[in-house]
């Protein structure tokens, strides 16, 4: 078992779901994200940022964080599908994103106490 963590442009969260609901991903956790990464949010054109431009002060970027539980068996494809829908052109470019794949020790499904791989599906 692994989660699937994704920061993407919000631009892209439409393309990517629908994307990852053709390869039989259809649960995930969206919420709204602030932050910058190694160019501190300085350099990327076109993008909205959160505050006031000064100098040398960061400046803080609007993503979406996906959060996807998966089993062994739809990793791939899961991590897969989001860097390609996820990516601006071809090449890509800074600022698209990034994903995270971590291990999940346990998890418990509420609803009927089920635990472990089959309380992701």
């Amino acid at each position: 078992m692994r989660m699937v963590l994704a920061l993407i442009q919000p631009t892209k969260l439409k393309a990517v779901q629908e994307a990852l609901h053709k390869i039989g991903v259809e649960r995930m956790t969206v919420c709204d994200a602030l932050g910058y990464g190694q160019q501190r949010g300085q350099s990327i054109a076109g993008r909205s940022a959160v505050g006031a431009e000064s100098a040398g002060k960061p400046i803080l970027l609007r993503k979406v964080a996906l959060e996807i539980a998966v089993n062994e068996d739809f990793l791939d494809r899961t991590v897969d599908t989001i860097a390609q829908i996820a990516r601006t052109g071809p090449a890509g470019s800074i600022g698209d994103g990034k994903i995270f794949v971590l291990p999940m020790e346990q998890v418990i499904r509420l609803s009927d106490d089920i635990r472990g791989p089959e309380a992701v599906s």
